[in-house]
């Protein structure tokens, strides 16, 4: 071969290897970049080509997909009661993208999961479309009917769990939206979805307030702090605790008293002072305990997780609930649910739960299981314990305290004829100063012969009654109540 020849013979090899080494480039190091490139619209063309899965609530779904004409996305997913299952599905939509439940199992609903290569192989061979898997729930459907019925049109949410699995019962929100109204590209789509955004509706309806929303837990935390307490060794269920009636907040000249300024509080025990929601003995407990045991028991409670940590297995990592490293103070109020004490209604469930459960908190989960086309279990859910925030002894005490409350204290309102119902009211400052309404909390479990299968927590966030009649007892209660009945009726 001649040297000219020779040159462009050494020229051709080198453009197939630079074309070879360019096309593994783009196969193998660039292809997940490419793949989720916002620009790439074969990804979405390809994700909405066939029916989604579906997510399965008590063994059917609350989800499906519908054919779409003169559009190059063929389907569009359905929701059914959307309303009602926002705050656990979240949303797919052609346009906006999707959160939640469709987003963070987006590979099994499509069926581009790993785990499904068998049925992908399958259907290519036999020529049939590819299939997506399901995400079977936790949730009960008659427990989130009765808690988005329950909240009405008072703005608020509520977090139920089994208190010996951590599965997620019921996580209701009010107000809520539909997210059929913006699965799809139409103009009137784009127009539903920018309506639901915070900057242009103030109840902000897309916010999944059981998990996401922090609020001022009350007088429901007092039960962190009576068990604090009682696990410090230095107080017992049912003896005097020596608290003066009102009580100067420590380092101020300020006095705290006690709603209705009850005399049941003073020198109260910690039975009566849950039951009577007593601020004085708890305020007192909490200064006399310190800041740093009570931020103790509080986190193993689920208090001051990191957001990103293992937890909870939720379709959103839920907001972290705090209980501050503060001054004197602010601590004694802390101790009552104010301050700079904030709660998610999911965390303060797990505190019910907690108690009910002899003690054991349990991971709260959502998903029970992952499931191919061909119903094989994909992934199986398996109940993990969290944390022994109180030891079975102290538990049991508490129980017996929060039933208590629910007997004959400020949770009566919660009670069912014939069943155990253990309790805590709360009734929550809000803005500065208490100028705005208050929020009412109730948290409570339902105990049969074979333990607890159901702890709830309420917040009520606004609603139109009187500022004089917003309390736990009188607004959170009753929604606890129906929701606890419908898990109760279940099991019968």
């Amino acid at each position: 071969m001649n040297k000219p020849l020779r040159r462009i013979a050494i020229f051709c090899g080198l453009l197939v290897l630079a074309l070879l080494v360019r096309t593994n480039w783009l196969q193998f190091v660039q292809a997940d970049e490419l793949k989720t490139d916002p620009k790439n619209r074969r990804v979405d063309i390809a994700r909405y080509a066939q029916p989604r899965g579906n997510i399965i609530v008590d063994g059917k779904s609350v989800t499906g997909s519908t054919v779409v004409n003169g559009n190059d996305f063929k389907y569009k997913r359905t929701y059914k009661n959307g309303k009602l299952w926002s705050p656990v599905t979240g949303y797919a939509s052609q346009a906006f993208g999707a959160n939640q439940l469709e987003k963070l199992y987006d590979p099994i609903l499509t069926g581009d999961d790993d785990r499904l290569f068998f049925n992908r192989t399958i259907d290519m061979i036999t020529g049939k479309p590819q299939k997506g898997g399901n995400v079977v729930t936790t949730l009960n459907a008659k427990a989130q009917k009765a808690a988005y019925d329950g909240l009405g049109d008072k703005k608020g949410a509520v977090a139920a769990i089994n208190p010996k699995t951590g599965a997620i019962l019921a996580l209701a929100n009010k107000p809520s939206y539909d997210p059929s109204a913006f699965s799809g590209t139409s103009k009137k789509d784009s127009k539903a979805f920018n309506g639901l955004q915070k900057k242009n509706n103030e109840d902000d309806p897309m916010l999944n307030r059981a998990l996401r929303q922090t609020y001022p837990p009350g007088s429901t935390f007092k039960v962190v702090t009576a068990a604090a307490g009682l696990e410090s060794g230095k107080y017992d269920l049912d003896s005097k605790t020596d608290s003066e009636d009102p009580y100067r907040l420590p380092q101020t000249t300020k006095n705290l008293g006690n709603e209705g300024n009850n005399p049941a509080c003073k020198n109260a025990s910690v039975r009566v002072a849950l039951q009577w929601s007593c601020n004085t003995v708890f305020a007192k407990m909490s200064d006399q305990l310190g800041n740093d045991e009570m931020m103790k028991e509080a986190e193993k409670f689920g208090f001051n997780r990191d957001q990103n940590d293992d937890s909870q297995d939720t379709p959103v990592r839920p907001a972290s609930s705090i209980y501050p490293k503060d001054n004197q103070p602010q601590n004694a109020m802390a101790g009552i649910g104010q301050a700079s004490n904030r709660a998610t209604p999911l965390q303060m469930a797990m505190v019910a739960a907690a108690v009910a459960n002899d003690g054991k908190l349990m991971k709260p989960y959502m998903v029970d299981q992952l499931v191919a086309p061909n119903l094989n279990v994909v992934e199986q859910t398996k109940p993990k314990e969290l944390s022994q925030p109180v030891s079975p002894e102290n538990a049991q005490k508490l129980q017996s305290a929060m039933e208590t409350v629910v007997e004959k204290g400020t949770g009566e309102s919660g009670k069912i004829p014939g069943v155990t119902v253990g309790g805590k009211t709360g009734t929550a400052q809000h803005g500065e100063n208490n100028k705005d309404n208050p929020y009412a909390w109730f948290i409570s479990y339902a105990k049969t012969s074979d333990g607890s299968p159901v702890a709830v927590a309420v917040v009520v966030e606004s609603s139109d009654t009187l500022r004089s009649d917003i309390a736990g007892g009188k607004l959170a209660a009753p929604i606890a109540k129906s929701v606890m009945e419908a898990v109760l009726d279940g099991k019968q």
